[in-house]
């Protein structure tokens, strides 16, 4: 039986009335949808240990947090970095600092636990650079085996090879007020001292506080860290104080109104361990707002508190608005023109740190979050002049003089290869991720593939001009990035479903001609890694190991993406996927629940490829959607 008889049709129609009609119920009266953004522990073990270190745990519902922690142990006695990855060391180090922090006892059996898995995983001198830096902050690790950055780099001309602008923004924003507690060293007393001399796997007295080396040229980096500890005990940095100051100054200039540091949480709590470094009272204004603005990132229930590593009202907003148009709400429709007023509201007219590199062009793009001057990002601002595009305003002037400013924007952060990137201009320097301090492997913003593709999906679906040689470019770059198998590889999403159903969508729009076959070889990958149940799932573990590259569990996100792709390109070139579409469309007919709404516990979402995911809880809600209103069309 296909979908083509109206049994099915009138369930996909249903389907599609049910997801609505639960979106429309969890719009924001001011006109936004905000989903959860989760991540794994550590981001509310931090908290605990900010607060602790301002002495402001007492103000927080910080037993709660004793609660969510203990609900996400797994039985092998770790906490995860995603969704049945098996336990992560860094992770259950911190949710196990975090414990001790909140008075639970070394013998609590669930402590006892995590110890096991800790040791077995190679103990604390096992685990990353910002793990130990925290377990330094409150004596539990020692200085001496963490990097050195000089300070002074804060005073390098914008003309050097290397500033602080050729590190990510994420990066940036959070290394810069580092640069303050790295130098400074401080290790801060606690009204309930902890130690956790019990997790070295090697034994206390064993330790050894020296940086990892790779025994290739890259142990340079740990000659020069040599160096820079030797240049700080006697005291020869040059600059060092005149850094310090420069760092305070950019800290305290990037502070948002709401408090906020580039609405990133590790940003925010690095700017306030550093101004607490550097002795700010704790009833000072910018502290307060600090503060504040962690809470806002806050999610509290009964028995449970838990933090955000952000929030995403401006990205859920613009892909919503785009799931119900597509799926029959009149682009006219109040709810809908709220939202689109409030996405116009959102736009960042403010020069912000991409302006270092790309001078003498007018700001227009739209951030992640509520608030956010500083790091406006491409991929947001092509989804919502998408969302815009397809809403009706009472007047529309605004509106297309509001795209059109953004389109500039958009078009003058194109990188050299021919892509874009998320927030900077040919921020690509890849030797940066090599010094020890930079163990994440996040420490640049070059192009990539899913967010190129969303800047020309922009354009095929709005019907809107760039110059044609830089089309060009980056249609170019889209194809040099296809992988052997067809499929290219997702930053920002997991992993491969995600970066091929992206690029699929834009190349059958933009040129359904010239890519016929590379519209065909992705599209043909997406179709081979479909599962029996219909859906389409892939694991984290993919970024690790290519060989995992679309396999996984059925998820409803991930299912949607490889729908939109396929259907995308058998739209665009007459590609034969139609049988692969269907079980496909079964399978999200099959997994919606009563109430409209999909359920998925994986995450597919991508902070640092390897080291840092996410699970957005409206993916599962407006992809679905949005995969039924185009197959609906098709």
């Amino acid at each position: 039986m296909t979908l083509a008889t109206e049994t099915i049709q009138t369930k996909i129609q249903q389907a599609i009335a049910r997801s609505q009609e639960y979106l429309l119920s969890i719009q924001d009266p001011a006109g936004y949808w905000w989903g959860e953004l989760e991540s794994n522990v550590s981001i509310t073990a931090e908290v605990v240990l900010l607060h602790k270190i301002w002495q402001t745990d007492r103000a927080r519902p910080l037993d709660k947090a004793e609660a969510y922690l203990r609900s996400q142990q797994r039985e092998h006695g770790g906490w995860e970095l995603y969704y049945g990855d098996g336990g992560e060391l860094s992770t259950t180090v911190e949710a196990y600092m975090a414990l001790r922090l909140l008075g639970v006892s070394a013998t609590d059996p669930a402590l006892v636990q995590a110890k096991k898995f800790i040791l077995c995983h190679g103990g604390i001198s096992q685990t990353r650079i910002f793990t130990k830096l925290h377990l330094a902050l409150i004596g539990c690790y020692d200085w001496r085996g963490l990097p050195s950055i000089p300070p002074s780099i804060m005073l390098l001309p914008e003309n050097s090879p290397f500033t602080i602008y050729e590190m990510s923004s994420w990066a940036r924003g959070s290394t810069v007020p580092l640069l303050i507690v790295l130098d400074r060293q401080h290790v801060f007393k606690l009204d309930t001292p902890i130690n956790l001399d019990e997790l070295y796997a090697e034994g206390i007295a064993n330790v050894r506080y020296e940086l990892p080396k790779n025994n290739d040229w890259t142990d340079i980096f740990v000659a020069l860290d040599y160096a820079f500890k030797l240049a700080e005990n006697f005291n020869l940095v040059p600059f060092r104080e005149q850094g310090i100051a420069a760092a305070e100054k950019w800290v305290l200039e990037r502070q948002e109104a709401t408090g906020d540091w580039g609405g990133i949480i590790p940003a925010m709590l690095n700017s306030l361990l550093a101004l607490r470094t550097l002795d700010y009272h704790v009833n000072d204004p910018i502290i307060q707002r600090g503060l504040t603005a962690v809470d806002n990132f806050a999610i509290e229930t009964e028995s449970s508190y838990r933090i955000q590593p952000c929030v995403s009202p401006v990205w859920d907003t613009a892909w919503c608005l785009r799931a119900l148009v597509e799926s029959g709400i009149a682009a006219d429709h109040p709810d809908l023109v709220k939202a689109g007023k409030w996405l116009l509201d959102k736009q960042i007219l403010d020069y912000g740190d991409w302006a270092i590199k790309n001078q003498g062009v007018t700001p227009g793009g739209w951030a992640f979050e509520f608030d956010n001057r500083f790091y406006p990002d491409l991929d947001d601002s092509a989804v919502v002049v998408m969302g815009l595009s397809q809403v009706k305003l009472a007047d529309e002037a605004p509106k297309q003089q509001a795209i059109a400013r953004c389109l500039n924007w958009i078009a003058s952060m194109q990188c050299q290869p021919g892509g874009w990137a998320a927030f900077d201009l040919d921020n690509d320097q890849d030797w940066i991720n090599l010094i020890p301090y930079g163990d994440l492997k996040a420490m640049i913003d070059p192009n990539t593939a899913d967010v190129t593709a969303r800047v020309l999906e922009m354009l095929g679906e709005c019907g809107l001009t760039m110059d044609r040689r830089r089309v060009e470019r980056a249609i170019a770059y889209l194809i040099q990035e296809q992988s052997a198998d067809g499929s290219w590889f997702g930053r920002w999403g997991v992993n491969y479903i995600y970066g091929t159903s992206g690029v699929l969508s834009a190349l059958s729009l933009i040129a359904p001609t010239r890519c016929r076959e590379q519209i065909h070889h992705g599209a043909a990958w997406l179709v081979g890694c479909q599962n029996s149940d219909g859906g389409w799932g892939e694991t984290c573990a993919s970024y690790d190991d290519p060989t995992l590259k679309g396999t996984g569990d059925s998820t409803a996100s991930q299912t949607a993406w490889a729908l939109i792709g396929i259907m995308a390109a058998k739209s665009g070139t007459q590609f034969a996927g139609q049988a692969s579409i269907e079980g496909g469309i079964e399978y999200l007919l099959n997994t919606q629940q009563s109430d409209g709404t999909w359920d998925e516990a994986w995450f597919t979402g991508t902070g640092f490829p390897r080291h840092f995911y996410l699970k957005y809880h409206l993916y599962q809600q407006y992809f679905p959607l949005q995969a039924l209103a185009r197959y609906s069309r098709l």
